[in-house]
């Protein structure tokens, strides 16, 4: 029943079977179930427990503001993406990256904080916004968890409310920098280069 799904059913058994967690302490950014490899630089706070390597970045330029998001490019980490973060810093957040362009379905199972999801092609132009997808909970039955649908090779997933601050609509174009990061040069435009 994965029928494309970019989460699987697997993410059913929140975190590989692992016993619920704990309500998150408002402190915590991130809690135990939590990928332990998501880049501190993206986490509003604390993580229940300390990062054990971190996910590669992607610079990202929007219409209006410039994206640091974590790549999940693998089944295990696209599986994780952003289930038990309870809070994300602004203009930040998580990129998933398929093989092929083609209709991903995402759903909130144990996301705990309310998202905007982006669906992109290759080229960068927004197919599809899912705005303020709700929050699931740990406990939250799967045909009760949000979901959505859009085409491309890229999703984006920020904080609600980031998509429309950020000037990201339907047909909007946004640079993604697949190996690096965004710089600014002197005329003031953005442009990608590789990380050191």
């Amino acid at each position: 029943m994965f029928k494309r799904v970019a989460l699987g059913l697997a993410v059913a058994f929140a975190c590989f079977g692992a016993t619920p967690a704990p309500l998150a302490s408002p402190a915590l950014a991130a809690l135990s179930c939590a990928n332990p490899a998501l880049p501190p630089e993206i986490l509003n706070g604390p993580a229940a427990r300390a990062a054990q390597g971190t996910l590669s970045m992607f610079g990202v330029r929007a219409p209006k503001a410039q994206l640091r998001l974590a790549v999940a490019d693998d089944f295990a980490t696209r599986e994780l993406g952003l289930m038990c973060v309870t809070r994300l810093r602004p203009n930040t957040g998580m990129i998933f990256v398929f093989e092929t362009a083609q209709t991903w379905a995402f759903w909130m199972k144990n996301t705990v904080t309310p998202l905007d999801m982006i669906w992109l092609e290759a080229d960068g132009t927004v197919t599809n916004v899912a705005a303020n997808v709700p929050a699931s909970t740990l406990t939250t039955p799967d045909d009760a968890v949000a979901r959505r649908t859009g085409h491309g090779l890229y999703v984006i997933e920020l904080p609600a409310g980031e998509a429309v601050l950020d000037g990201i609509v339907k047909g909007a174009k946004l640079t993604i920098c697949e190996r690096g990061v965004l710089r600014a040069h002197q005329s003031g435009l953005l442009d990608c280069f590789e990380q050191t």
